[in-house]
This record gives C-alpha cells, structure tokens and sequence, in this order.
C-alpha cells in the first residue's frame, strides 16, 4: 500500500474506534441504570449512588503533572539523540518521564485530597 491509502484510512478509522467507545459508554451507562431500577431502589438511593460517584478534582492537574513529564522526556531524548546520535534514547525517557510523572501526579493528588480532609 502507498502512503496515500494509508493516510486516507488513518482518519475513518480514528472516528470509527472514537464513536465505538461513546457508543459503548452510553449502553454501559443506561445498563447500570438498569440494574439500578430491577433492584427496586428509591429515586433518592439511586440520586444518592450517583452522588457517591465523584470524579476526582485533581484530575486537571495531574494530567498537566504527566503532560509536563512527557515533555521533558521528550525533549531530553531528542537531545541526547542529537547528541550520542544514538535513537534508543527518545523511546526510553518517554517511558521513565511518564511513569515518574504518573507517580508524581499519584502522591500530589493524594497528598492534596488529604489536605482537603483535614479539619
């Protein structure tokens, strides 16, 4: 295949796998639901259930934290690249900067959700 025709189905298939994952979301969602009303809870049980669900408040800077992180893997590695003209090193700082992001953003986002709780 030429570059052409791959270029082409690059596109298609990049909205196909996105509205399969909405499409997914939404049939998982109404299934909880559901099961929510077969088991026979109240309206405010399920209010209740839903409201437990929280999403986490840090998400926004924990996903700057790992950008960030990726970054400067990113950056380093085509640095030392340029520099040892070795290409092992782009892929390799990718993978540590990110994994120490992940973890840097997991004990800051902890850390401030304590502080939140404390009186």
């Amino acid at each position: 295949m030429s570059e052409g025709v791959v270029g082409v189905f690059v596109p298609i298939i990049f909205f196909i796998v996105a509205g399969l994952v909405l499409v997914t979301f939404f049939y998982l969602r109404s299934k909880e639901k559901q099961m929510l009303i077969e088991k026979g809870l109240s309206s405010d049980e399920i209010k209740s259930f839903y409201d437990r669900k929280k999403i986490d408040p840090y998400i926004l800077m924990k996903i700057g934290i790992i950008s960030i992180f990726f970054g400067i893997g990113l950056g380093f590695g085509m640095m030392l690249k340029e520099y040892t003209t070795m290409d092992f090193w782009i892929p390799f700082l990718l993978f540590v900067s990110t994994g120490v992001g992940f973890v840097l953003a997991n004990i800051v986002g902890r850390a401030m959700l304590k502080k939140e709780s404390l009186p």
